[in-house]
């Protein structure tokens, strides 16, 4: 990692049970003189105003412009104390991204804790137009959750 000018680590604290985890990281970071942020990712409900706890996954494949990592999480800290719907959030992300780094690909899924029994995990994603990604967007669309993995932020 010597030839780095700069490396960061961002830990995402979404109400996770997950403490010791996150102190571990903490102490490899300081070990290896890494910079680590972590940032609290809670939401407050658009109707309750209670908070809601979320992991954010995006993945994109870049064109032109790569998002700075700074950047983007001072983007997603300002989702903290936000009140809306978890599907506003999501498409808001994915369009604020898409317009700033006109990706080729570009997906944003929310996993947001169970608020009365019931998981709501809002998921858009973005194909540049008259390319090979505006079809990988579509099946991506239709097969994203076929399949779903363990979620571990519940």
């Amino acid at each position: 990692m010597q030839h780095y000018e700069t490396i960061e680590a961002v830990t995402f604290a979404y109400g996770q049970r997950h403490h010791l985890e996150i102190q571990i990281t903490r102490e490899i970071a300081k070990e290896q003189d890494i910079r680590h942020h972590i940032l609290d990712m809670s939401l407050l409900g658009q109707i309750t105003v209670q908070p809601d706890f979320a992991t954010i996954h995006i993945s994109y494949i870049p064109d032109k412009l790569c998002v700075e990592s700074k950047s983007l999480k001072l983007y997603l800290f300002s989702y903290r104390n936000h009140g809306d719907f978890h599907k506003n959030c999501i498409n808001t992300i994915g369009k604020d991204l898409v317009n700033l780094l006109d990706p080729r690909y570009l997906e944003v899924w929310g996993k947001f804790t169970p608020r009365g029994g019931i998981s709501i995990d809002p998921y858009c994603n973005y194909g540049k137009p008259g390319t090979k990604y505006e079809g990988l967007a579509e099946q991506r669309l239709f097969q994203h959750d076929l399949y779903p993995k363990k979620i571990d932020n519940r």
